[in-house]
Order: structure tokens, then C-alpha cells, then sequence
């Protein structure tokens, strides 16, 4: 007699998923979205960045630093608060939100990143009372899926920004989450400091390399800057001025209201009279003049 067809089981269909994923040849480049740099190309479609990439910022500062402001901010939730996770990861932010009761669309444009996240989020063994984490695979500068006011807050943490190459393609996204954040939430973000290459070695002289190439190539804007990572050679960030960081954010309307200037380390809230590395900024979305 004839056995119905198994219906999988969600870890069967992740499992599926992932052995689908890895035998997907490299992604072409002329797919690439707009506003992610060839090398960010790269970085989301290699596997084994998002096998190891918990394990490979364990021991960074920066990590611990976000965690302690994002429970300052987001200290919990008990009317289920939908909060948008912007360049989620492996779910830093996103899972520690969903267990304070919070209800998270964790948005990445890496696939493996995203399922490397539903593992972690399934392996927590959350209670009903709990949050949850939805993933959504997605360009930071196409979130058109998402409805006008449809999110309470968003958090965009670790540089997920300065990714993002070119300035208009930046300040589309931050208009973009500032239409589906209600008027009156909140959004926490990350960026580099760009002053701060004064304190690295060589970074004087990239600064000037970085400067005169915005002055002559149209492509290319004060602050970015190309390095190795992980395996990519040209990983690319854009590291923000403190001028340029408050202006676009008040052009996509968000108001301003707590900018912390991190160490060079970016370990620690140092005082404004030092060169930060990095800033971690709160800013809420402005009410409707109507």
C-alpha cells in the first residue's frame, strides 16, 4: 500500500536549504544589488564566513560594548514590539531582542547568515512567552517589501552602514527605515569613525589617498576605504564623519537622541574631547506635522 509523501519537518527543510545553498556555483557579479560594493558581494555569498563568523568576533570589544547599550535601549518588551535587525548576522542583536519579548525581522542579505541564525534562535528552546526572530533575506537599500509603519524600532549595529557603498544609497536606507519605523521609535546604529585612521598605522596616509580620490573620481567619497578580510581581498566600509553621520540621519528624519563616542577600540563610551573610533547613536523617528 501507498505511503503519503513526508511532509519535512523545519529542521528537515533548513537541512535542505543549507545542502542547496552549498552547491550553488559563486554568485555573478553582474547580480549584484545596488549599494553593496563587489567585495561585500563576495563576503555574503561565502559560506564559511557565516560557519565561523560567531566564533571570529567572539573576543571583539565592539561586541560586548553593543550588547550593553542595546539592552540600555531595548531593555525589554511586554506588548510584543516589533523591532527591525538590520544587517542581522548570525543573530547578535537579534536574538538576545527576541528573549527580552521582542519580535524581530532579522534582515540580511546573506542567506547562509540567515540560516546559521534560524539554528541558533531554534537551538534556544525559547518559551511561548518569548519573542520570536522572522528572517528576511534583503538589500538594505530595497526594503520596499516592507509596510509604511509597520516596525516600532530598528537597530543597525556593527557598521552595517558603512557597508553600504555610496552616500545616496545610505541615506535611501535610513529614509526607508525611517517610513516603516512608527513616528516616535527608535533606532540604534553603528558606524566608524573616519578620524580615527589618525591613531592607526598608514592611516594618514590612506586619509589623504581617500581624499584625493573623491576629488577626482566621481565613484568614490571621503571616507571609503578597501581592506582584507576574511579571505576578501577588497572588503569594503565607509567610515562616517560625526558632521556627516548627524546630517544624514536629520535628512531621512530622524532626530537625535544620544550619540556615544567610543574608544579606538570602540571597548568603551569615552569623553568628546578624545578621537573616537566609532559612534553608537540613538535617534527616534520625527511625528507627522499632519
Amino acid at each position: 500500500m501507498n505511503q503519503p509523501p513526508k511532509i519535512p519537518s523545519h529542521a528537515d527543510a533548513r537541512a535542505q536549504r543549507r545542502r542547496a545553498s552549498r552547491a550553488l556555483p559563486p554568485a555573478p557579479h553582474w547580480r549584484r544589488p545596488p549599494g553593496v560594493a563587489p567585495g561585500t558581494w563576495d563576503y555574503v555569498n561565502e559560506r564559511s564566513i557565516a560557519n565561523h563568523y560567531d566564533a571570529f568576533v567572539a573576543d571583539t570589544p565592539l561586541c560586548r560594548l553593543d550588547q550593553e547599550i542595546l539592552s540600555r535601549v531595548f531593555p525589554g518588551s511586554d506588548r510584543r514590539e516589533m523591532v527591525l535587525d538590520l544587517g542581522c548576522g548570525s543573530g547578535r542583536a537579534a536574538i538576545p531582542l527576541a528573549t527580552r519579548g521582542y519580535q524581530v525581522i532579522a534582515i540580511d542579505l546573506s542567506q547562509s547568515m540567515l540560516e546559521v541564525m534560524e539554528s541558533k534562535w531554534t537551538a534556544c528552546n525559547a518559551p511561548g512567552d518569548f519573542g520570536c526572530v522572522l528572517p528576511l533575506r534583503a538589500n538594505l537599500v530595497q526594503l520596499d517589501c516592507l509596510a509604511d509603519h509597520s516596525a516600532d524600532h530598528a537597530v543597525c549595529l556593527f557598521s552595517t552602514i558603512g557597508m553600504i557603498e555610496g552616500r545616496a544609497k545610505r541615506q535611501q536606507m535610513l529614509h526607508h527605515v525611517s517610513r516603516v519605523v512608527k513616528p516616535g521609535g527608535s533606532l540604534l546604529v553603528h558606524v566608524h569613525h573616519r578620524w580615527a585612521a589618525l591613531c592607526e598605522a598608514g592611516g594618514c596616509r590612506e586619509l589623504v589617498r581617500s581624499w584625493w580620490r573623491s576629488r577626482f573620481d566621481s565613484t568614490c567619497e571621503f571616507g571609503d576605504a578597501t581592506y582584507a578580510y576574511r579571505g576578501i581581498a577588497e572588503m569594503f566600509m565607509h567610515r562616517f564623519s560625526k558632521r556627516e553621520l548627524l546630517s544624514d540621519l536629520t535628512k531621512a528624519r530622524w532626530r537625535l537622541e544620544s550619540l556615544w563616542p567610543l574608544s579606538i577600540e570602540e571597548s568603551e563610551i569615552v569623553r568628546r574631547w578624545t578621537i573616537p573610533g566609532g559612534y553608537l547613536a540613538h535617534a527616534t523617528t520625527l511625528r507627522s506635522s499632519g
